[in-house]
């Protein structure tokens, strides 16, 4: 199991922290996405690319103490899981948010979903939404709905080979996202 740190934000003492793990998306995936917003979004706030991920756990506010053991969660997880691909299915808006909803053939990310989140339970850092886990990547922030409806003609595969913990700086233009740690997912090869 590799861990990245290089270059990732610190964060010390009784500080608190505004925290969530996400699977990264590669360049590649990035760049359809930022050609599909340009080409889709004309209205709202577009989500830079550097902020593109799908959230596995929304932790909010916790103390910066306990990052080490939310880390050591996320590794743990991340080592167990298999390969994930996923696929672009549709976009969807809900009441503050536009996202590229994916499909989890194989159910491998929802099964990373489902283990750090019981895992960052144990540890007592996360309570579970009711709803069920959705696998999606915001791309659009609005105050009311946009009433787009643009097509996700991309059906191409997104394989995704990092987690990582984030955390969250709310700021005047909207927050700004920085890696704590990634750690690699497990990397067989996909279909053999």
């Amino acid at each position: 199991m590799t861990e990245s740190v290089a270059g990732a934000a610190t964060v010390a003492g009784s500080e608190r922290v505004r925290l969530f793990c996400a699977l990264q998306l590669g360049d590649e995936t990035v760049e359809w996405l930022a050609a599909w917003q340009a080409a889709n979004l004309p209205r709202g706030r577009v989500v830079p690319r550097e902020n593109l991920h799908v959230t596995l756990a929304f932790l909010g506010h916790r103390r910066a103490g306990e990052v080490q053991a939310i880390a050591g969660e996320l590794r743990a997880a991340s080592a167990q899981a298999g390969p994930i691909e996923l696929r672009p299915l549709r976009y969807r808006e809900t009441r503050s948010v536009g996202m590229v909803v994916l499909e989890d053939a194989s159910g491998a990310a929802a099964a990373l979903a489902e283990d750090i989140q019981g895992r960052l339970e144990q540890v007592g850092v996360y309570r579970r939404e009711r709803r069920p886990w959705l696998p999606h990547i915001t791309v659009l922030r609005f105050q009311s709905p946009a009433g787009l409806a643009p097509g996700v003609a991309n059906t191409c595969s997104i394989h995704v080979v990092r987690s990582a913990l984030y955390r969250s700086v709310l700021g005047a233009g909207g927050a700004r996202y920085e890696i704590l740690r990634n750690f690699e997912i497990q990397s067989e090869a996909l279909g053999g």
